[in-house]
């Protein structure tokens, strides 16, 4: 680890790709502890270029040589741009400065506290938010770095606190797709891990599902002998690697067999509740202000990491009610005229089934209108029949050009089309739109009272909520007039 301290000057370092989410969390980490930090990235908007600025994070454009020089401690690297092979990091190993992948240094940054974990395929941002909102409000003052431009009672999602601990996402995607297929989350070592569930994905890293399975076996046997993992007893794959964890296990979910088990739940007017038992002993009602079954499990999980760190349950429910997500999770865009819009990052099936549940459950009464953007060609390819049919409780489904990785090539043989046919062959109200103006058009003559409108995928389909919000207003002018 690259230390400061009063008697050495202040240290500098410049992020490869500093806009992405994860990179920027780790910017105000360091900057709040007291490093020079300086990035790159392409001059695209990014949802996280207002918190850099309003940091004083400087941004050089473009990915160039003359960025780097010797005046700089270390240089990191997201893997979204070339990673090691990006053409700076290639120029600050011919100067002799430390380089680091983004999953190295936050295993370092881990290292010198007591480290809460958060893994899983999905639900990882909204519970490692959970547990630092938790904490937080608990008078903890824990570091954290989370995948998420802002968690929104707390402000950006990284943050570097006085207190002993530090919470980050466990990523199992690969350190670095052009030089390093380790798991990003092997270079973290938590006291306390989360695991929310296991699913297939990244089919560019894993062959399989074993091939999964195997890296949370790696991930569970290096932590500390006394070491927690908190499992959710749910989900079927982690439920094959209970009897060879060697760790102390906290199972919860809604199972009876759960050591903490979700007994009942409520969910109406823009709340949701759970009854929890602990070894069949009922703790008590927890409200949580985010939808969904998923979401109760999310919460639990957190609440009882935030137990084992010695919080009260008593103390944990009054907790609870400051969280109120994170940004592109479930998040509240726009109203008027009771149409709504909202965002989400959800871009696996079954993240999107479990989004869109939850607006069923909050929103019985409304039209949903999903305009969904495929993440990736080798995602939607691989999970093309999982895809097909995770948009039963959508009434429209408009679909999008694939939005690509930088790390991929162009794949012909999958496409938006292929998807929006498939999902016709469930449920036949999906439309697939090849140019932006013309899903925008057909939106001005769809759109009416009621209409609950989500946008979802882990692209830009976020850049689009202006021209989204201007056709609701018009729309909602018509509604007055008549």
């Amino acid at each position: 680890m690259y230390k400061n301290n009063n008697n050495m000057e202040k240290k500098k370092v410049f992020l490869v790709g500093i806009k992405g989410v994860a990179m920027t969390a780790m910017a105000i980490y360091l900057k709040q502890e007291g490093y020079d930090v300086t990035g790159s990235d392409v001059s695209d908007i990014f949802p996280t270029d207002e918190i850099l600025k309003s940091n004083n994070i400087r941004i050089k454009p473009g990915f160039k040589p003359s960025n780097i020089n010797k005046n700089y401690n270390l240089v990191i690297a997201t893997g979204a741009h070339g990673g090691m092979t990006n053409i700076e990091m290639i120029t600050a190993k011919k100067l002799g400065i430390p380089v680091l992948m983004h999953g190295q240094m936050l295993g370092q940054l881990m290292s010198d506290k007591e480290g809460i974990s958060v893994a899983g395929c999905h639900g990882k941002t909204t519970t490692s938010a959970l547990v630092a909102s938790i904490l937080t409000h608990a008078n903890y003052d824990p570091s954290y770095a989370i995948g998420s431009a802002m968690i929104n009672d707390l402000g950006p999602a990284g943050h570097f606190g006085k207190g002993q601990f530090f919470i980050a996402e466990a990523d199992e995607y690969m350190t670095c797709p052009q030089t390093c297929p380790t798991p990003r989350f092997l270079w973290q070592k938590p006291k306390i891990l989360i695991l929310t569930n296991i699913d297939y994905d990244h089919p560019d890293a894993y062959k399989n599902i074993d091939q999964i399975k195997m890296a949370y076996i790696k991930l569970i046997a290096q932590m500390p002998s006394d070491g927690i993992v908190i499992v959710n007893k749910d989900n079927r794959y982690i439920s094959e690697l209970l009897p060879i964890i060697d760790k102390k296990i906290i199972t919860y979910g809604f199972s009876p067999k759960a050591d903490y088990r979700i007994d009942d739940y409520y969910f109406g007017n823009g709340i949701s509740i759970m009854k929890v038992c602990h070894e069949n002993i009922m703790l008590g009602e927890y409200p949580i202000y985010i939808p969904g079954k998923h979401n109760l499990l999310n919460a639990l999980a957190a609440g009882i990491a935030a137990n084992i760190v010695g919080i009260s349950w008593d103390k944990i429910s009054k907790c609870y009610r400051f969280y109120k997500g994170t940004k592109r999770r479930f998040e509240y865009i726009y109203k008027k005229e009771g149409i709504m819009l909202y965002d989400d990052y959800a871009h696996h099936p079954e993240e999107i089934n479990a989004t869109l549940s939850s607006v069923k459950e909050w929103f019985p009464k409304k039209r949903i209108i999903v305009i969904f953007q495929p993440h990736t060609y080798s995602r939607t390819k691989a999970l093309l029949s999982e895809f097909s049919r995770c948009f039963k409780n959508a009434d429209m489904s408009l679909i999008t050009d694939i939005y690509p990785s930088a790390r991929e090539r162009f794949d012909s043989s999958i496409s938006s089309k292929i998807l929006t046919i498939e999902i016709n062959k469930y449920k036949n109200n999906s439309y697939y739109f090849g140019k932006k103006e013309h899903l925008i058009d057909f939106l001005k003559d769809e759109i009416r009272n009621n209409d609950f409108i989500l946008t979802m995928g882990a692209g830009n389909i976020y850049l689009w909520h202006p021209e989204i919000v201007k056709i609701i207003n018009d729309v909602s002018k018509r509604i007055t007039i008549n």
